[in-house]
């Protein structure tokens, strides 16, 4: 059997969840870029839209799609990693589908997009307002926070929304241990990073920094994806309202947990139940005191705190947005879809002082 890296298709190629599919792709032994597809910048070096990752892809440019797809019968097996926006993903990653039929590879998908989060087109169509792209190709993904899908049955996956996988990493082991009444409240603040790379007033510098506010309360797209995903994983329909918060910082994010408390008295209990569920899981921690944003920027590390007091409980989830909320969780599903150790290239810590 060759030990030759899996060659990667990057869809995207110049937006932040690309950016960090590129690095985070360079830094994992089992896998090498074989294409960056960006129709807006294609046959430009990636290091002009990336510089820190000038060192890494130094003589990398963009590619078209053909020139991508002229490349696939150089190898057997191929990783496409989809950063595309929403609704544009689904074609193109049918086409690559196609694509590799007809060049007798064969084809592992991952992304994260929205367009495979859902199980069904006419769930898709509810929150994204038209028609999916590729309904013919949902039951062939899997969607779900990687810590949380058990069994991997498809071919491939979709990686959650960045606020959907914070919450449901507080969620999901509340609901399934039977810690928390089924019904809960989030506060989540985000860096700016998670609203893309196009400008809009939102993201610029002089209203974003130093500022906090809230947006899209308690009509969030991201609320049926974690109501969804959440009874995918335990069995148990809950009920959501979230409030996102943008924040005065590049990258991260911080949610803050409500319920009622159900089974459960103290916080010690309460933090040992969720350090049981998490025991296999490499990259949660659950932490004594309530973590920081911090401590997990630029890593694939999500960090757990929990509290509880006469009627309620918190949990507080920090991640990084593009990190473990987006690229880093891609590619911890391309280690688990081929079989590799979950943590595969994805071990490197925080900086800390970002």
């Amino acid at each position: 059997m060759s030990n030759a890296p899996v060659p990667v298709i990057v869809l995207g190629g110049s937006g932040y969840v690309a950016g960090e599919l590129l690095r985070l792709v360079g830094l994992h032994s089992k896998l090498s870029l074989g294409a960056a597809v960006s129709t807006s910048v294609a046959g430009k070096p990636i290091a002009s839209s990336f510089g820190h990752l000038g060192p890494m892809l130094e003589d990398a440019t963009f590619d078209s799609m053909a020139s991508a797809i002229g490349r696939l019968r150089d190898a057997p097996r191929w990783v496409v990693l989809s950063a595309a926006p929403h609704g544009a993903s689904a074609p193109l990653v049918t086409e690559l589908l196609n694509a590799a039929d007809a060049a007798g590879c064969k084809l592992t998908v991952v992304d994260a997009s929205a367009d495979f989060r859902f199980r069904s087109s006419d769930a898709y169509e509810a929150v994204y307002g038209h028609p999916h792209p590729a309904p013919e190709l949902l039951s062939a993904f899997r969607c779900a926070v990687p810590e949380h899908a058990g069994d991997v049955d498809t071919p491939h996956a979709g990686q959650p929304g960045c606020f959907a996988t914070a919450m449901l990493l507080a969620i999901v082991p509340l609901v399934a241990k039977g810690l928390a009444q089924p019904d809960f409240y989030v506060s989540a603040i985000t860096g700016s990073t998670g609203a893309g790379g196009t400008p809009r007033e939102t993201t610029h510098h002089p209203v974003r920094q130093s500022n906090v506010f809230a947006y899209q309360a308690l009509k969030h797209r991201h609320d049926p994806e974690v109501c969804a995903l959440a009874e995918s994983a335990t069995g148990t329909p809950i009920e959501l309202h979230f409030v996102p918060h943008s924040g005065p910082f590049a990258r991260g994010i911080h949610a803050t947990v409500f319920a009622r408390r159900a089974n459960v008295d103290s916080s010690d209990a309460a933090r040992a139940a969720l350090t049981e569920y998490y025991a296999d899981a490499p990259f949660v921690d659950v932490v004594a005191s309530p973590p920081r944003v911090k401590d997990v920027v630029g890593t694939n590390y999500a960090r757990l705190s929990v509290a509880v007091d006469n009627h309620a409980i918190s949990v507080c989830c920090v991640i990084d947005n593009l990190v473990k909320g987006a690229a880093g969780g891609a590619i911890q599903w391309v280690n688990r879809l081929s079989g590799w150790p979950e943590h595969e290239g994805l071990t490197g810590v925080s900086p800390g002082w970002v």
